[in-house]
């Protein structure tokens, strides 16, 4: 763990939009490492007076690539771009904004699959209109995000940070978003 990585996180000198993030070339490497994911508009009713503020956006969320040593060949460029085009279904920050934003999470394909149907894209649009993100090459990223989650506010982090205030609410409004998908038709 590196004071280069908190700082690279939590003081970035640029945070990345949508369309930056999907550009060709990437801008982002495809190397293992942690991400910060900054908000313009704070989803759902979370208290971000506590997180950390950069050029009008706060920190509420951060995510690793790959997840653990041998896990999967994730890498920053292959995350962010999942995370800003992707699904709620390979994408925990995207289906936690979506039940933030009362999105109506659905069954699709042969029903074992849940995302936000349509609305995914309107979760993409309301991204690339309040979601930055920065990151750091790390080639041990958890061991960066145990520290980060420990000693930031990051309300939007569900795994090891379960002492937040929030960590109850999320987890419950993410477990009825499921509940709720299950009793729904699967969508053709």
């Amino acid at each position: 763990m590196s004071d280069r990585g908190v700082e690279a996180i939590t003081h970035p000198s640029h945070l990345y939009s949508r369309a930056e993030i999907l550009a060709r070339p990437s801008p982002v490497p495809d190397v293992p490492g942690i991400y910060g994911w900054y908000f313009r508009t704070t989803p759902g009713g979370i208290d971000a007076k506590r997180c950390i503020e950069v050029q009008d956006r706060r920190l509420l969320y951060v995510g690793i690539a790959p997840r653990r040593p041998g896990h999967n060949k994730a890498t920053l460029r292959s995350r962010l771009r999942n995370h800003y085009r992707g699904n709620a279904e390979g994408s925990t920050l995207r289906f936690t904004i979506g039940c933030l934003l009362g999105l109506e999470l659905r069954r699709v394909g042969r029903g074992t699959v849940m995302t936000f149907g349509p609305a995914e894209h309107d979760l993409s649009s309301w991204m690339a209109d309040n979601a930055s993100v920065t990151w750091v090459e790390d080639s041990r990223p958890w061991l960066l995000e145990l520290v980060l989650i420990h000693t930031l506010d990051l309300p939007m982090n569900l795994d090891q940070n379960a002492s937040h205030s929030f960590h109850v609410h999320l987890s419950e409004l993410r477990r009825g978003a499921r509940e709720r998908a299950l009793a729904l038709p699967i969508l053709a």
